[in-house]
């Protein structure tokens, strides 16, 4: 029986900044393919050496100086790379490739960041709000075209259900958890029939944050965290999905994310 591929999905706010980190991830937890966002660097300066002394041999970049930017590190082989434009102002915020499978089956792997939004949730008085939003849009319109099996992973910067907040009531009207954003990332959700494989695995009202500010002295005692960060994939591959956790040990280490990491098995 052939294991289960383990992708994972982190914002590790800077790649170079946290490499030792990283690696000390990929020793403990052995992922396959790893997909980050805010890498924080341009592509010839990424640490792709790093990453090849332990086994990944297979890249997709789009990074950018100092801000944004995103990866996937393989160890199997990845082809087709795509980098979408869906903030339409050239941000280093998305790239896809596709994954060789056995006998010939190939699934796409979609790795994003959408944009924060500012902290005013009104584009009249915030154009960043403004193209957070539309960014959704263009999401939206991409996965209705969307015509083969597909993981979308990233930090999608929405915390889309009551139980995904520490605090619902409170954060309504901050930005990541307001109306209008779970609106427009419900409308993204169904445009492909996306399944939400954290809240396959753990469903709602269960606790599951993957975001703790670096504002709180203790993080995990006073708990204020919010689901930030998703793995979705196509109706198709629902059942692919054999496990799902959040690596909330890796918010504990030295110099850590702000972000804790996604580890999802796929039996594909």
């Amino acid at each position: 029986m052939t294991a289960p591929t383990r992708i994972v999905s982190w914002n590790i706010n800077s790649v170079r900044f946290r490499l030792e980190l990283v690696q000390d991830f990929i020793k403990e937890f052995a992922p396959d393919i790893l997909c980050l966002q805010e890498t924080k660097v341009v592509d010839d300066l990424f640490p792709l050496e790093s990453f090849r002394e332990l086994g990944f041999e297979h890249h997709a970049l789009h990074g950018q100086p100092m801000h944004h930017g995103v990866a996937i590190l393989s160890k199997l082989p990845l082809t087709n790379v795509t980098r979408n434009d869906w903030q339409a102002n050239g941000e280093a915020r998305h790239v896809g490739v596709t994954i060789e499978g056995p006998a010939g089956k190939t699934v796409r792997l979609e790795n994003v960041y959408i944009p924060a939004g500012g902290d005013i949730p009104d584009r009249e008085k915030n154009p960043k709000f403004g193209q957070k939003l539309d960014f959704l849009n263009r999401m939206t319109d991409w996965s209705e075209t969307i015509d083969q099996p597909t993981i979308l992973v990233g930090d999608f910067n929405v915390a889309p259900l009551e139980s995904d907040v520490w605090n619902h009531k409170q954060l309504l009207k901050v930005v990541s958890h307001t109306p209008i954003e779970v609106e427009h990332l419900d409308q993204l959700k169904a445009a492909h029939g996306w399944c939400d494989l954290g809240r396959k695995f753990y469903p709602a009202p269960q606790r599951l944050y993957s975001w703790w500010s670096y504002r709180a002295k203790d993080w995990a005692k006073s708990d204020r965290g919010r689901r930030l960060d998703h793995v979705w994939s196509s109706p198709e591959l629902e059942q692919s999905a054999v496990s799902h956790e959040v690596a909330e040990k890796c918010r504990s280490w030295v110099k850590p994310s702000d972000h804790a990491p996604l580890i999802t098995e796929f039996a594909i």
